[in-house]
């Protein structure tokens, strides 16, 4: 599976949009059905309106009907000198759309690293804080 995640994750970079950065990020979501859905980065001159790689995967994702429970791993990939995780955005909503405990797969091609939403964001903020306003 990480394999595969990650091998789609780096052609999905090659559709990266990122005329400001020059920082390509490509990503790859698995659901348990055997469904892959890729994204990649795709950058605006209003920078707010940009889009990371791993939120395009996981939407695309949900927006074919997929849940959390449905997801199986996440790669998310970039072609930079670092291996990085996702944004605070990204980490936000990651927190919401993926079980706590689904793999991600960090890639740069040199390094590795496998983890979850809850290592990267133990003290998330989500559904469960705005219970009570419900």
């Amino acid at each position: 599976m990480k394999e595969t995640l990650l091998e789609k994750a780096f052609e999905a970079m090659n559709n990266a949009y990122v005329p400001y950065s020059n920082y390509r990020v490509g990503s790859c979501v698995l659901t348990h059905d055997g469904q892959y859905f890729i994204g990649a980065n795709v950058e605006n001159a209003s920078y707010g309106a940009t889009n990371c790689g791993e939120r395009s995967a996981i939407f695309a994702c949900y927006s074919h009907g997929y849940r959390q429970k449905d997801i199986a791993g996440i790669a998310i990939v970039t072609d930079g000198q670092l291996l990085a995780g996702p944004c605070g955005i990204c980490r936000q909503v990651l927190s919401e759309l993926l079980e706590s405990d689904t793999p991600i797969y960090l890639s740069n091609k040199k390094e590795e690293m496998t983890t979850t939403i809850a290592e990267l964001m133990p003290l998330s903020f989500g559904m469960k804080d705005l219970e009570d306003r419900m």
